[in-house]
């Protein structure tokens, strides 16, 4: 058996758990507050994943000069730069809007590239 301890962060509360795992299997979390903080840990010890945020250019906007962009979902964390590469050279046309696809299917993951700020 090993136990893997883990910072929670699907709250502010940010719990301490500890999880032990037979092999792959996870046999128990402790120390979650929370069902978010056992499905966390589940998850990270498993099939860790992340929201990857950045910034591309806009071109054509007199209000901004880049904007603040985010996957829509989830990524696998292993093909985190991946993402970020997908997004070398990568520029937005304004107008944008909160939302509005960047770039689809970013690295092949199934995800979108979505704007979180207008342009």
């Amino acid at each position: 058996m090993e136990e893997r301890t883990l910072t929670c962060i699907r709250c502010p509360r940010g719990c301490t758990v500890t999880v032990t795992l037979d092999g792959e299997k996870v046999v128990s979390v402790k120390g979650n507050s929370c069902p978010r903080g056992d499905a966390y840990a589940r998850a990270e010890v498993t099939n860790p994943t992340r929201v990857v945020t950045t910034t591309v250019p806009v071109r054509g906007s007199a209000i901004e000069h880049m904007i603040s962009v985010k996957t829509a979902g989830d990524v696998p964390k292993g093909r985190v730069f991946d993402v970020v590469r997908a997004l070398r050279g990568v520029e937005a046309t304004a107008p944008v809007q909160i939302g509005d696809v960047i770039l689809p299917n970013v690295a092949g993951t199934g995800v979108d590239i979505v704007a979180t700020k207008r342009a």
